[in-house]
């Protein structure tokens, strides 16, 4: 089936929505050595030249921010992944360069940030979708990381919610790497549209009427 990724896309009803890419998290401070390799290795200047692109066209920006209090007022302990966060050698202390997203896609001035203390999701309990309505958006690009946990929460939580969501391929990662490649065939590929990164950034390039 051929897709219509212009209109999908178009930049007045799209937001990228990137999840956790922090320093603490795939940056120079990562507890998360194995993530940040993966990340590092190609999504970060994928996913800068994407936010460059999508800054220029209009769309919408949104750094989805995960922080952790000193003392864990408030934070899940009903998971592994929160034990580790517990104990981690970095904390994603509220103010500290740990929740910084990575220079290489940087914040700007009309990008939203949308920090959460709890969960999985940029989505669920934030005030992402509120704003994402507000703003008229229909098409959320997903990316970041990781493909393990919360990239795909995020895409099953647009998708209940009834937004269109589109995932560039070499914008997200995941450990291992090839994990990634059997959730895009066999999971995320049923639900959210896939594609590479340069195919959203040449529809936002284009000159619009």
């Amino acid at each position: 089936m051929s897709i219509d990724l212009a209109g999908l896309v178009a930049p007045a009803h799209t937001a990228l929505v990137m999840n956790e890419c922090q320093q603490g998290v795939i940056g120079s401070e990562s507890s998360l050595p194995e993530l940040a390799k993966a990340a590092q290795q190609g999504m970060i200047p994928k996913l800068g030249a994407l936010t460059a692109a999508a800054r220029a066209a209009g769309a919408t920006v949104v750094h989805g921010i995960a922080m952790r209090r000193p003392d864990g007022k408030g934070a899940n302990t009903n998971a592994r992944l929160f034990a580790y966060a517990a104990r981690a050698p970095v904390q994603l202390t509220p103010g500290t360069n740990a929740v910084e997203v990575v220079p290489e896609i940087g914040v700007e001035e009309g990008d939203l940030v949308v920090p959460r203390l709890h969960g999985l999701s940029p989505w669920q309990g934030t005030e992402l979708e509120p704003l994402l309505r507000n703003l008229g958006i229909r098409t959320v690009v997903a990316a970041g990381v990781s493909v393990n946990v919360a990239v795909t929460n995020l895409v099953f939580d647009a998708v209940n919610a009834g937004y269109q969501v589109v995932v560039p391929r070499d914008c997200v990662a995941a450990t291992p790497p090839e994990y990634a490649e059997a959730v895009f065939a066999h999971t995320l590929g049923v639900v959210a549209t896939l594609v590479e990164s340069e195919d959203i950034a040449a529809v936002w390039k284009q000159p619009r009427a």
